[in-house]
């Protein structure tokens, strides 16, 4: 009995020592990123034949998959909708009085753990094009919390929690109990996330339901909130499997801290042109303003595609329905989604309301003018470009017949091609946005790829997003990091100070001795802010309340971005999630929308995306698959 209890004992002695051995290791040694090797085999890495791969949508996702493509021989042709590459991360030109600077869609920053990001960066030697911000500020309103500051960290979990606590000024306010059993739960889902495991547990539960089950309530109001919120979903439509994934690869198992990079220059001219130029150096083509008109399919493949570019538009009539639900003492309005039209009443005359810059639908305005809701653009009554970014005026078209409530349309522009342009091709990455991704099944005539379909309709979209940048006469003390997440605020969710991060507004800071600062609403509910007007006068009132100092300050500028665009990840969302490859031979798919095998979030799960789907292709080939890199892709308790 004795020499059982003794190995017993001695059984549990080399157990606790070998757990504090990795604890004491995991300490002073930097976990490294976690290597996704596909192959086992050394096989080749570039294509000895002709093979051509077409990917639509110029955002991260499809760079990506162009980019690694391109590199291993392969013909690429990238098609973008929009006149800009670059997607969510896109930059345009913006004109005040007599300086010029570039818009984007929000800031970006770059974490240290987006490594297969930073493995591109790296490969084309673009690293100059960013520079660290230090450290990472969250700050609550009137002073609910003190602020946190996160900054670069070089141990994984436990020790990296250890060291939150250690810095932080509000651990005494976490408010956790050891003894509340509900607590342990929420600590056991935490460090334990596992893919598909932690979603079968809680994706059918949101993450505001799942804080009232027992989350301590500081952590939820100092970390939970506030990130969830950065993932562009709201608590409420947030699936709590999704939150542990996006807790896990930003928090327990990150190794590198918050802290990160910001770019030089814009996102355009920073990132995306350059891999860009690299796609064209290994004789890849980029066509911007390409919009596609048809999806031709034979069997289970997809044999060719068909577009127009620019203002080239078809010759052949069509007909769209009535929208009863659109009333108006000036026109008739006829089509739905992203292809509405405007009919002037009692005439032939008609106009598209997407607007030309990126899509968006434009609405009227009370002085009867058009205002794009994405990015400011504005025309007049007749669809004629008064502000840009808008490139061209909206496309003219006349009635020629009409039929109980539908009209037949016709473009009435001078420039007309009689054919789209066609590309035949081995491969398609479809790596658009989810409005993009569904427009495209759309144009795939036939019964193929019933279940990719029925997946693709099921995609959500978050909520909008809205961006205010504002320029003011005049500078301020701050006192967080030059970006910084808000919390407790009615619309704000983070602030950005670009005249202290990019070079074009240091640059025009120093010459006025102004400001350019940029707040962010992630993710906004449209009842409560249902106009633009009502945004942007909360987004200026909640700049004085975080800034009070410029409360006397002249807004010298402002700009509005305004989209319904970011991918949704509700409760039950993840099973009908699709994957990287589909049921159609030759098609993938990229985007932050597809279901990712390993953790990622962001930015980083776009490029993931793309580089699975070139992945695919490769595979198909008979080549070699890239490495991607990812966090330990398990919690330390998910054994």
């Amino acid at each position: 009995m004795n020499s059982v209890i003794s190995r017993r004992n001695l059984f549990k002695l080399f157990t606790v020592t070998g757990i504090l051995g990795i604890l004491g290791y995991s300490r002073v040694v930097k976990p490294q990123p976690t290597i996704h090797k596909w192959d086992t085999l050394t096989l080749p890495r570039t294509l000895n034949k002709r093979k051509k791969v077409v990917v639509i949508g110029g955002g991260l996702a499809g760079l990506a998959s162009a980019y690694e493509l391109s590199n291993r021989g392969f013909e690429v042709t990238l098609l973008e909708k929009s006149p800009q590459l670059g997607g969510k991360i896109a930059s345009w030109d913006i004109k005040i009085g007599e300086d010029s600077f570039k818009m984007e869609h929000g800031f970006h920053g770059f974490f240290p753990q987006y490594y297969n990001l930073k493995s591109i960066v790296n490969e084309i030697n673009i690293k100059d094009n960013f520079q660290s911000l230090d450290y990472y500020s969250v700050v609550f309103k009137d002073n609910k919390y003190k602020p946190e500051n996160f900054r670069p960290s070089h141990s994984s979990f436990p020790w990296n929690i250890v060291d939150l606590a250690i810095s932080s000024q509000n651990s005494l306010h976490w408010g956790i109990n050891l003894a509340n059993p509900a607590h342990w739960r929420v600590f056991h889902a935490i460090t334990s996330f596992k893919i598909p495991n932690s979603y079968y547990d809680l994706d059918a539960i949101s993450v505001s339901d799942w804080a009232t089950k027992g989350i301590p309530q500081g952590l939820f109001d100092l970390y939970f909130l506030p990130f969830a919120k950065s993932s562009l979903n709201a608590p409420d439509v947030l699936s709590t499997g999704e939150l542990m994934q996006f807790f896990h690869f930003y928090f327990f198992g990150n190794p590198e801290g918050l802290a990160f990079n910001g770019t030089v220059d814009d996102m355009g001219t920073s990132l995306v042109n350059p891999i860009a130029e690299n796609i064209k150096h290994n004789n890849g083509k980029v066509i911007t303003e390409a919009n596609i008109s048809k999806i031709n399919c034979i069997g289970d493949r997809i044999t060719s595609i068909e577009y127009y570019q620019g203002n080239e538009v078809s010759n052949v009539a069509f007909w769209v329905n009535e929208n009863l639900s659109l009333k108006d003492e000036q026109y008739d309005y006829y089509g739905a989604g992203d292809e509405l039209f405007a009919v002037v009443k009692d005439t032939d005359k008609a106009f598209s309301l997407s607007c030309t810059h990126q899509g968006c639908i434009v609405n009227k305005q009370e002085n009867g003018q058009f205002l794009c809701p994405c990015h400011g653009a504005m025309y007049d009554q007749e669809g004629k470009v008064i502000n840009p970014p808008a490139p061209r005026n909206l496309k003219i078209y006349k009635v020629v017949a009409r039929e109980n409530n539908r009209v037949k349309l016709i473009n009435d522009e001078a420039k007309i091609a009689s054919k789209p342009k066609k590309i035949e091709a081995d491969y398609f990455v479809m790596a658009t946005d989810v409005n993009g991704l569904k427009h495209l099944f759309n144009l795939i005539e036939g019964e193929s790829c019933v279940q990719t379909k029925t997946q693709v309709e099921s995609l959500p979209l978050a909520d909008p997003f809205a961006v205010g940048r504002f320029w003011l006469d005049k500078d301020f003390d701050w006192q967080h990091s030059n970006f910084a997440s808000l919390s407790g605020y009615k619309l704000t969710d983070s602030i950005t100070l670009y005249h202290r991060i990019q070079r074009e507004y240091k640059e025009w800071a120093q010459k006025t001795g102004g400001s350019v600062v940029e707040l962010h609403a992630y993710c906004y509910k449209e009842k409560e802010f249902p106009t633009q007007e009502s945004i942007l006068a909360t987004f200026i009132e909640e700049l004085y309340e975080i800034v009070p100092e410029l409360a006397n300050a002249k807004i010298l500028h402002q700009q509005l971005v305004n989209q319904k665009n970011f991918s949704g990840y509700p409760p039950n969302s993840f099973k009908m999630r699709p994957s990287t490859e589909t049921e159609v031979k030759n098609l993938m798919f990229a985007g932050d929308w597809v279901k990712m095998p390993f953790p990622c979030g962001l930015m980083e799960r776009a490029i993931s995306s793309g580089l699975l789907s070139a992945n695919a292709i490769l595979y198909q080939e008979g080549l070699q698959r890239r490495d991607l890199l990812s966090v330990n892709p398990s919690g330390l308790l998910s054994i």
